[in-house]
């Protein structure tokens, strides 16, 4: 099996990313890209792990994009590097996020929730502090019973504490993967709150500005919605890709490594008629000693 899709604790994952390699050689992936949120803090260790047991590790990162209508997020599969362009966007990133974080803290105090943004960044030390950390100490504290409380209580869209998500414009984020050697995928398009209607006009949108895959196999969608999705990625010649969005074992709980849309394995297919041919056109087959 494979996974094109997974978050550690260098974002808002679980764990750590030698503990998600390991997490991941135990459960038989032999193939296996770590896309944390916003940074690429955890590619080298979870590399070095992955070298160590024999699996190929595909460098990754998720970008959070400005969208008018759900949430866009774009995957860069197989970065070589981290260009000026990618670490500047990263930057810019980090500041809204921490901008964001100080008014959720600021509002949670508004409803009588003592929780300081320095005291969420004190206790995970993370450059990617964003709601699941704010809701992991809420749950340590026992202002609530579970983390998924504190998110449907507070901070889930429409609830007292929510901040909308600052994202960079899709054209920049294309360009921060591409100069890094990474390929631009869109993570679950379903997530874009676009019709089916819509659909085909808006990826056409997409891919015009750089988007050379899609994501159309994942945890959140049905089976029938993500062959819908890929036979829509044929039609434009976009390549797919397949993955869990693998939090964590105890977040989450729909969401296992290896495995996609109606709990199948994700196939190796992916990988080897997908992103590593892309790869390989891209850079020549010298990709993969590096990749390993």
């Amino acid at each position: 099996m494979i996974d094109l899709h997974t978050h550690s604790t260098a974002s808002d994952g679980t764990m750590s990313p030698s503990k998600l390699v390991q997490y991941a050689s135990s459960k038989g992936i032999s193939v296996l890209a770590l896309t944390d949120h916003d940074t690429t803090q955890g590619l080298a260790e979870a590399g070095q792990e992955a070298e160590k047991l024999g699996i190929t590790f595909v460098p990754g990162i998720e970008i959070s994009v400005d969208w008018p209508t759900g949430e866009f997020h774009l995957l860069g599969l197989g970065l070589t590097h981290s260009s000026q362009e990618l670490k500047d966007t990263l930057l810019n990133l980090r500041q809204e996020r921490k901008n964001r974080n100080l008014k959720m803290a600021e509002k949670l105090q508004e409803n009588g929730v003592k929780i300081s943004y320095e005291e969420v960044y004190e206790r995970f030390g993370s450059e990617n502090i964003g709601r699941p950390h704010f809701a992991s100490l809420m749950e340590e504290k026992g202002i609530v019973k579970y983390r998924q409380q504190a998110f449907d209580l507070y901070f889930a869209s429409g609830r007292p504490c929510y901040i909308p998500r600052a994202g960079v414009e899709l054209g920049r984020a294309v360009h921060a993967i591409k100069t890094s050697g990474g390929i631009p995928v869109q993570a679950h398009p379903l997530s874009m709150y676009i019709s089916w209607g819509k659909m085909e006009e808006t990826m056409r949108e997409v891919q015009s500005k750089g988007v050379m895959g899609l994501e159309a196999w994942h945890s959140a969608v049905r089976v029938g919605q993500a062959q819908r999705l890929e036979k829509l990625a044929r039609d434009l010649g976009m390549i797919v890709t397949g993955g869990s969005d693998f939090h964590g074992e105890k977040l989450r709980s729909d969401r296992h490594i290896g495995y996609t849309a109606g709990k199948k394995p994700i196939q190796d297919r992916f990988w080897e008629e997908e992103l590593k041919p892309a790869l390989i056109k891209t850079h020549g087959s010298g990709v993969l000693d590096f990749i390993g």
